[in-house]
C-alpha cells in the first residue's frame, strides 16, 4: 500500500477562531524535510501571505521533538529524520472572504491555501484530510460541505477525504455549521447550494434559476467535465464576492441578494447573485480548464504573470450575463441595463486612456487588487474592459465569418483544443485560434483593443444588433445608466468631479477625479467639505447646492484636510457625459441583418 501525507485538521478554540493542523509525513526527505504554505490563492491575484496566520508550528519524530527553522516568510525546513516526521501547527481564521479561513461560534471555513502546508517535493502525491467536529454539546447538530472526494464520511459529512494531489487538496474549500441547503441535476449530474448565514428567501425560485443557467452553460460547451458540483454560499449584511474552484465556487453576498418568497418582477439585488453564480460556473470551463499555460503549474510562493486576465475574466464577464437572457431568467431590456452599466464603469474610468487591457491584466497583483484613491484616474479593469471587448470579438467574428460563427464558437474550440486536452494557451495562440475561427487576420482587432487605450467603437458594435447607444451626464453619484425606450436628452449640470461619502457632519471625498471641479481646485481624496459658498454641506444637498451656479463661475470650498482648516476655489463644471443608456431599436427601423443577428446574439427564438 502507497504510504500518503496526512492532514488531521479541528477547529480546536472557536472563540480565539484557531484550527490546528497535524500533518504526518511517512516518507520525509532525507536530507531534511521543507514545508511551505501559499502565497496566493488561484483564481485571486494578489500576494496575501497565508502564513503569517500560522501562529505556532512544531515538528516531532517518534514523539519527541525535531528542530525546525524558517527559511523565508513561508517556508520551514526540519532536520533530517529516519521515521515519519509529525508537523502540528495552529491557523488563526478570521478573515471573513471567498479567500482564506474564518471560525467562530456561527461557523467554519477554509480554503486548502490557507491551512495546508505544501510538502515539498511531494506535490504530485495523494493525501488524505481528517476535518472533525468541534468538541461541545452545541457543535453536534453542525454539518459539514465541501467538492473534495469523500473516503469515510459520517451522516454530517464529517471525517476522512482525499486528494489526488497537492493542486487537487487545496482546490476544495470546505464549509462547517448550520446551513440551508437545496439540489438540482443537469444533465443528470447533482448540483448543490449550502447558504450559511441568517436568510429567508425562495428556494424553489433560486434552485429553478440556476438549473436553468447552469444547463445553459453546459449546453454551450457541449458537456459537463464533473461528477458533480457544489457552491457555497455566505449571507452577510452587505456583502460580494466569488472564487472559483475545479468543481465548486464560494460565494458571498448580501441577504437582499437572495430572492424573497412570492417574489414576482425580478429585483435588481438578486438579477446581480444571478449574475454571480454564472459567471463562476462559467469558469468551471473557462479559467479551470481552459487556462493560461502559465497557471498550469504554477508558483504559489510568487506572482504569476500573465496579458490574459482580460480573455478569461473579461470574456467570462460578458456571458456571465448574457447567459441570464439566453436562458430566460431574465428580458432582454434588463440585459441592456446591466450591460449600459458596463459600459458605464468603463468611461467613468479616465485609466482606460493610460493602461492597456494585456497591461491591465500583467499588473493585476499590484494595481487592480491593491487600488487606492487614485484607480479611476490610472487602471482600468480586465473585467469590464475586458466584457466589452469579448463583446467587440463577438460582433467582429460575426462580421469576418459572414455570421456564420461568433463568439460562441470561439470558446467552443478553446474547449476542445486546449480545455478538454488539458493544454495551456499563450496569448499568441489565443488571437491565432481567434483568426483562425474568423476567416481572417485578426491582429489589427487585438492591436486596437487589447494592446492600445483608444476608445472602443461601442456605437457601432450595438448598432449592429440594433441597439441604440446614447453617453450623457450623470443626474447624480448614484446614476449608473440604464435601458430606456428611447434617446432622453439630459442637461449637464454642475458636477463635484469626485465620488463622495457622508462621515459624521462632513462629506469625505473618497476618489477625485481627473479634470473636474475637485481636482482642479486643488482638493484630494480623504479631503473632508464643510461648506460650498458659505452653506454647510452634506452628502443629500451636494447636488442641490452645485446646482445654483453656472459653468465657469468659482465657489469657496471649506475643509478639513487631516486636522487642518483650508479654503478652495472650486471651478463649476457641467458633468461629463460618461453615463451610457441603450435601448433596442425599433424593428421598423432595423435591417434584416441587424435584426438576424439580434436573435442569435440573445439566443431569441
Amino acid at each position: 500500500m502507497q504510504k500518503i501525507n496526512v492532514y488531521s485538521l479541528c477547529p480546536v478554540s472557536l472563540h480565539a477562531h484557531l484550527f490546528r493542523v497535524t500533518l504526518t509525513i511517512p516518507r520525509p526527505a532525507p536530507e531534511g524535510q521543507q514545508l511551505c504554505m501559499p502565497a496566493w490563492i488561484p483564481g485571486s491575484y494578489m500576494i496575501r501571505d497565508f502564513a503569517k496566520n500560522i501562529i505556532s508550528i512544531k515538528a516531532l519524530c517518534e514523539g519527541q521533538p525535531v528542530a525546525l527553522s524558517k527559511l523565508d516568510k513561508q517556508t520551514w525546513k526540519v532536520a533530517p529524520v529516519s521515521a515519519p516526521l509529525v508537523v502540528e501547527y495552529e491557523v488563526y481564521a478570521w478573515d471573513l472572504s471567498v479567500r482564506g479561513a474564518y471560525l467562530d461560534t456561527t461557523r467554519g471555513f477554509f480554503n486548502g491555501t490557507s491551512v495546508f502546508l505544501q510538502v515539498v517535493g511531494q506535490e504530485d502525491m495523494p493525501s488524505r484530510v481528517y476535518i472533525q467536529k468541534p468538541a461541545g454539546k452545541a457543535y453536534r447538530s453542525w454539518k459539514l460541505a465541501t467538492s473534495m472526494q469523500p473516503a469515510a464520511v459520517d451522516q454530517w459529512g464529517f471525517g476522512s477525504y482525499e486528494a489526488d494531489s497537492y493542486a487537487d487538496l487545496i482546490d476544495h474549500p470546505v464549509e462547517m455549521g448550520h446551513f440551508q441547503e437545496l439540489e438540482f441535476e443537469v444533465d443528470a449530474v447533482p448540483h448543490r447550494m449550502s447558504i450559511s448565514g441568517k436568510c429567508q428567501f425562495d428556494a424553489e425560485r433560486l434552485s429553478g434559476d440556476l438549473q436553468r443557467i447552469c444547463s445553459h452553460h453546459a449546453l454551450f460547451f457541449g458537456e459537463l467535465p464533473v461528477t458533480s458540483y457544489l457552491f457555497l454560499v455566505l449571507v452577510t449584511g452587505d456583502g460580494y464576492g466569488g472564487l472559483e474552484h475545479m468543481d465548486s465556487t464560494s460565494l458571498l453576498c448580501k441577504r437582499d441578494d437572495l430572492p424573497p418568497r412570492g417574489m414576482q418582477a425580478i429585483t435588481e439585488d438578486y438579477m446581480k447573485f444571478l449574475g454571480l453564480c454564472s459567471h463562476e460556473y462559467f469558469h468551471l470551463w473557462h479559467v479551470k480548464r481552459i487556462r493560461p499555460e502559465v497557471f498550469k503549474q504554477a508558483d504559489l510562493s510568487r506572482e504569476v504573470y500573465t496579458e490574459l486576465l482580460w480573455a478569461f475574466e473579461g470574456i467570462t464577464s460578458y456571458y456571465d450575463d448574457l447567459a441570464l437572457v439566453r436562458s430566460g431568467c431574465i428580458e432582454p431590456k434588463k440585459y441592456l441595463g446591466l450591460l449600459a452599466q458596463t459600459i458605464t464603469r468603463v468611461m467613468r474610468s479616465s485609466g482606460r486612456r493610460k493602461q492597456t487591457l494585456a497591461e491591465s491584466s500583467f499588473d493585476a497583483w499590484t494595481r487592480f487588487y491593491q487600488q487606492d484613491e487614485n484607480a479611476p484616474n490610472a487602471i482600468i479593469s480586465y473585467y469590464s474592459k475586458g466584457a466589452l471587448v469579448a463583446l467587440g470579438l463577438d460582433m467582429q467574428l460575426r462580421d469576418s465569418s459572414r455570421e456564420q460563427r461568433s463568439l460562441d464558437h470561439f470558446m467552443r474550440r478553446l474547449w476542445e483544443d486546449y480545455g478538454k486536452q488539458d493544454k495551456g494557451v499563450t496569448a499568441p495562440e489565443l488571437e491565432r485560434l481567434a483568426s483562425e475561427v474568423a476567416g481572417e487576420d485578426l491582429s489589427a482587432f487585438f492591436a486596437r483593443t487589447v494592446h492600445d487605450t483608444e476608445e472602443l467603437p461601442l456605437e457601432e458594435w450595438l448598432a449592429s444588433v440594433g441597439v441604440g447607444y446614447q453617453l450623457r451626464p450623470a443626474r447624480n453619484q448614484e446614476d449608473w445608466g440604464g435601458v430606456r425606450g428611447e434617446p432622453e436628452p439630459v442637461e449637464p449640470k454642475p458636477a463635484l468631479g469626485a465620488r463622495y461619502r457622508q462621515q459624521g457632519d462632513l462629506v469625505e471625498l473618497v476618489q477625485v477625479f481627473d479634470g473636474g471641479s475637485a481636482q482642479e481646485a486643488g482638493l484630494s481624496a480623504g479631503d473632508r467639505l464643510i461648506a460650498i459658498d458659505g452653506l454647510q454641506v452634506s452628502a443629500k444637498n451636494l447636488d442641490r447646492l452645485m446646482g445654483r451656479f453656472e459653468p465657469g463661475e468659482e465657489v469657496p470650498v471649506h475643509a478639513f484636510r487631516r486636522d487642518e482648516l483650508m479654503t478652495f476655489s472650486l471651478p463649476i463644471q457641467p458633468a461629463p457625459r460618461d453615463t451610457c443608456d441603450l435601448w433596442f431599436l425599433p424593428e421598423a427601423q432595423c435591417t434584416p441583418a441587424q435584426l438576424a443577428r439580434r436573435r442569435s446574439w440573445l439566443n431569441e427564438q
